[in-house]
Formats: structure tokens, C-alpha cells, sequence
């Protein structure tokens, strides 16, 4: 065993724009050193669209007993943000590292809505050196699984996951090797608002080695209302957000919003009981966050907390800080230094954010985190945001456009439709008609401490002068330190991405070389990951891509398969090779 140290973890009370501040985690907590296994493994639960509206962060309105548990036993980060309100970019920014304004994923998605802006497909490129996360863990020793949701802008490598679909699962690794795990759970998705209502499923199976097939863990088709597990009373008392009126059809909204809370919260412990059942809990490290903020309107898409801050909560082998509560600021750009520290591999420098646990934990807290909002769907805008412990500065670059984009996508929605309807009669108070505004304020500045759904725009009050300009300096700083380009038009971003090129480039095929027998495999693509498969003479091939990091030694007569693909550029072909037979 060898320690890992965290900081100390004070818990006053909730730092949260999107929550109230519940007495039951304002007690005085000290983390101490945590005892961890030299190389544990990693399990992520992730939900899609979820802000912090479940018990373990002060909302009870509809029971979580897996999540409440796993809190109990665990630390929980109530400022945890994604650096975007949607999830294409904030995966970008899990699975990199790096801020999605700085390498061409900021745009909601890149492949598609072409019709409208008049684009070509693209993807995002970052720089040369930046690999996915899963594949540095995988370069050393690790097993890494998805299922099954990729969405990160960019095609992933082969080299990325030793299984990213449906079917992936920690229980397809070889004996013993360690493993990265994520498993992704749709209930949660603003769709599961649209009618007619139903849990919008994908079918999460795990694979048992002694009968070698694959069995369902609980749901696969979509169900229909009448189908659906009701977890929660549709005469519940729902809090209401006060920019959103209080009738049936919100009311209605509400109850399917934490009805999927419910059956995501269901669905992640039948996970969770097969890392119990197989011995593994207390080897592994569990992390469960959200994508983003919420579903509804004004919290999707947004860069306030309702669309940035989602819960955050890490369970140690043997229950270690148990009841715990980390405040400090942490950011999703965050994730992969964490990631990589926690396993005791050093981050790579080129990683924009930092971690905060584990053997190279950053010396110092964050003091701010960063958003951003760009084009969703058909609709471009331009706006970034800076967050510190108490104040959000937003900063409009198009204040002559209104907040309210008229996505298609969103409009399914019925307390969408309910709030259009409301609109167009005149019916809407002064803080749900917000959202409505012809133009937008240029600055924006909110203490989310007073004014937690960040409504009362303190940007032109003299008595908060000085924050305003820290953070607009800070906005500055960040800005130029990324490299973003706030407000460039898409196209111009194609073509920079794309090296004025007209097409999207392809990574140069691999090069197989082999010189008594030992193999070496190379592409002139600068930064290219290469993945290879072995198929020796017996016909036993590797199972998936391995990741190339130096020539290795195949038996005679075996044939070897051979792809190169940097991030954001195309595949290159596979290319084969036989070697000679004794």
C-alpha cells in the first residue's frame, strides 16, 4: 500500500448557485491520508443532465439509496462544474484534459447542424501531443471499458478503449489487471422530458466468463408511461425554480425529471452490486457525477450553476473520509490529471487542468473555474464565464441577440412549450420573462451566495466595482492562456484547425518494419497513436487494438494489423503485414 495524500477538507456549508444550503453537510469535517492500492482501479458512474437534486446534497424530494449510500461512505464535492452546459463539449474536456474553447470543441457538435451554418463536418484537433486519458492508463497496464456513450467531438482512436459499447464491462479484463470503468446512464437526459413519457434506456450488459455470454442488468427498450416504475408521487411538493411558473404542466416536468433520478439512482447500484459481488469495492475508487447541470429550461446549455454545477461524490477502498465534504472548486478539465495522479502516474504538462488528489496533487486550490457557451444546434452565441467561491462574472460578446434560441430539440420539452405559450400571452413575471430578452446585459455579475438562480444582475452596481474587474481580468487571463478565440466565426475556426486546408486531414498510414524479427511501427502524422493486433500462426489474435509504445517481438508467421489516428484527424487505413516463418 503506499499513501496518497489530499488536503484538508473543511465543510462550513454549500458553496452552490443552483442548491439551497442544507444543515446536514454543514459540519466541520478533516480529511486525513487516505491508504490506497498502488495501482487501484477506477469506476466512473455517470449521469446525463444533473444538477444537485438528490439527498446527498440537500434535495430530498425523491429518495436515492444507492447515491445516499455511496455518499455515506464517501466524499462529497458540492463545486464540482463542467466548463460547458452541454455534454459533447464537457466530455471533451474529460477526455482530454484541456478546455473545449481551446481545441475546437466548443461548438454543440461539430459534426452535425451543417445545413444551417453552411459548414463542413469537422472535429476537434487538439495539439499533437494531447492523447485521451483511457490511453495513457491503458499504456500502463490498465484495462480500460466504456458503456457506452462516447460523444467527445472527435472520433476516438482504436487505441482509446480495450472496449467502449454496450457490451463493456471490467469482468473481460485478463485476471487481476487493474481496470478503468465507465458507465454511462441516460435516464437523467432531457429527453426523458419529452411525451409521450417513458425512460429513455440503453441496454448496459456484463459478460460471465464461465458461461461466456453476455446477461442484462435490468433494462434494454424504452418503456412506455404506464410501464414505468413510479418512485415518486406526481402530488409531490416539487421546488419549483422561481424562473419557471407553478402549474400542471412544470409540476408534471418535475415529477418525470426526479422520476429519472429515481431510476438512474436504481440502475447505477445494480453496477455497483456487481463490483460488491465480484470482491472488487474495496480495491476500486468510485466516482459518480453528472454531465452538466439540469434538463429543464434556463439550467441546460447555460453558464450559470443551473447548467454548469452538477454533484460530485468519491468513494474510497474501505469507506476512508466517510461523510466527508470537499468544497474546493474542481472543474472537468480537471478529471484526467486527477485521474492519472490517483493511479500515481505523473500528468502530462500540457494538461490545462490540474489535480486535486492523489500523489501530484497541485499545491494550491483552484481559485476559479471557467465556462463557456458557443453554437447549440443551429444557433450560434458567444459568451464565457468565471466562478470563484461566491461571485459568477459572465461576459456576452453578441449582447444583441436574446438569451432564447428556438432549438427544436428543446422546444419538446412541454414546460418549454408551457413558457412559450406563457410568453406570447403576456402571462410570464419578471424573472421567467428573463429568458425572453430581445438583447443581453453586455456583463453580468451574480453573488451566488444571495442570489443562488443568479437573476439580479450586479454588473453596474458601484459597490461591487472591484470583483467585477478581478473577474473580467481573470476572464482576460484565462482567455489568452488557452488560446481561445471568443466569437470566431466557425468557419474561420475549420479553417485554422484544418491548416487552411479544404478538407478535414488524414492521418499518413503506419510504416511496419521488422528487422530480425523485431517489429517497429511508425506514421509521419505528428502526434499519431498508433494500435496494432497480432494474429500468430495458431490463429490467437489479441483480443483489442494494443496501444504501440515500443518495437516488440512477434512469433514467426504471424500477421500483424496496424492503424494510425491522431485526434480530430481521419483513420488511417489498416494496414497488414506477414512476417516470414521460421
Amino acid at each position: 500500500m503506499t499513501k496518497t495524500f489530499i488536503a484538508t477538507v473543511i465543510a462550513l456549508s454549500i458553496i452552490s448557485c443552483s442548491a439551497e444550503q442544507p444543515e446536514q453537510i454543514a459540519e466541520n469535517k478533516t480529511a486525513t491520508e487516505l491508504e490506497l492500492p498502488t495501482r487501484p482501479n477506477i469506476l466512473w458512474l455517470v449521469a446525463e443532465d444533473l444538477g444537485p437534486w438528490i439527498p446527498p446534497f440537500g434535495d430530498s424530494t425523491v429518495a436515492t439509496p444507492n447515491l445516499s449510500r455511496l455518499s455515506a461512505e464517501g466524499i462529497r464535492y458540492p463545486n464540482m462544474y463542467s466548463p460547458s452546459g452541454v455534454c459533447a463539449p464537457s466530455r471533451a474536456a474529460i477526455a482530454t484534459g484541456m478546455y473545449p474553447t481551446s481545441i475546437g470543441a466548443t461548438h454543440m457538435r461539430t459534426g452535425s447542424y451543417m445545413d444551417e451554418t453552411g459548414n463542413a463536418k469537422y472535429e476537434a484537433i487538439p495539439p499533437a501531443e494531447v492523447k485521451m486519458v483511457s490511453e495513457i492508463l491503458r499504456m500502463n497496464g490498465y484495462y480500460c471499458t466504456n458503456n457506452s456513450k462516447t460523444d467527445y467531438q472527435f472520433k476516438h482512436p482504436v487505441t482509446a478503449w480495450d472496449e467502449s459499447s454496450k457490451y463493456a464491462h471490467w469482468r473481460n479484463r485478463a485476471k487481476d489487471q487493474p481496470f478503468f470503468a465507465i458507465f454511462n446512464f441516460t435516464q437523467c437526459h432531457e429527453s426523458g422530458l419529452f411525451e409521450p413519457y417513458g425512460f429513455r434506456k440503453e441496454e448496459l450488459r456484463h459478460y460471465v466468463a464461465g458461461d461466456r455470454s453476455y446477461h442484462d442488468i435490468g433494462w434494454g427498450k424504452r418503456t412506455t408511461e404506464e410501464e414505468v416504475t413510479v418512485h415518486i408521487s406526481k402530488d409531490a411538493d416539487f421546488p419549483i425554480p422561481p424562473y419557471l411558473p407553478d402549474n400542471e404542466v412544470v409540476r408534471r416536468d418535475m415529477w418525470k425529471m426526479y422520476n429519472n433520478i429515481a431510476e438512474m439512482d436504481k440502475q447505477l447500484g445494480a453496477v455497483l452490486q456487481q463490483l460488491e459481488d465480484d470482491g472488487l469495492l474495496e480495491n476500486t475508487i468510485v466516482f459518480f457525477y453528472g454531465d452538466h447541470g439540469g434538463p429543464l429550461p434556463r439550467q441546460k446549455r447555460f453558464v450559470y450553476d443551473s447548467g454548469l454545477n452538477t454533484p460530485m461524490i468519491i468513494r474510497y477502498p474501505n469507506k476512508q473520509q466517510a461523510g466527508a465534504i470537499d468544497k474546493q472548486l474542481t472543474s472537468f478539465v480537471d478529471f484526467a490529471p486527477t485521474l492519472l495522479s490517483l493511479v500515481g502516474i505523473s500528468p502530462p504538462k500540457y494538461l490545462q487542468g490540474q489535480a486535486f488528489l492523489g500523489a501530484h496533487q497541485a499545491k494550491e486550490e483552484r481559485k476559479y473555474i471557467h465556462g463557456a457557451s458557443d453554437r447549440f444546434d443551429g444557433f450560434t452565441d458567444a459568451i464565457r464565464a468565471v466562478r470563484d467561491g461566491q461571485f459568477k462574472y459572465v461576459r456576452n460578446y453578441r449582447p444583441e441577440q436574446g438569451y432564447y434560441k428556438p432549438l427544436v430539440y428543446r422546444e419538446k420539452i412541454p414546460t418549454t412549450q408551457e413558457l412559450l405559450r406563457l410568453r406570447d400571452e403576456g402571462k410570464l413575471d419578471s424573472i421567467q420573462a428573463l429568458w425572453f430578452r430581445e438583447t443581453k446585459d453586455m456583463e453580468e455579475l451574480y453573488d451566488c451566495f444571495a442570489d443562488p438562480h443568479e437573476l439580479n444582475n450586479l454588473a453596474n452596481d458601484p459597490a461591487y466595482k472591484e470583483k467585477l474587474a478581478e473577474l473580467s481580468a481573470e476572464i482576460d487571463r484565462w482567455i489568452k492562456e488557452i488560446g481561445d478565440q471568443p466569437n470566431l466565426p466557425e468557419s474561420e475556426l475549420i479553417a485554422q484547425l484544418w491548416n487552411g486546408a479544404d478538407e478535414k486531414p488524414v492521418t499518413v498510414n503506419p510504416v511496419i518494419n521488422v528487422v530480425d524479427g523485431k517489429v517497429t511501427i511508425s506514421s509521419s502524422t505528428e502526434g499519431a497513436s498508433i494500435g496494432y493486433k497480432i494474429i500468430n500462426p495458431s490463429g490467437e489474435r489479441s483480443k483489442t487494438w494494443l496501444v504501440y509504445q515500443e518495437p516488440f517481438t512477434p512469433a514467426p508467421g504471424s500477421m500483424l494489423k496496424a492503424q494510425a489516428h491522431r485526434i480530430g484527424f481521419g483513420a488511417s487505413e489498416v494496414v497488414e503485414y506477414i512476417l516470414e516463418r521460421e
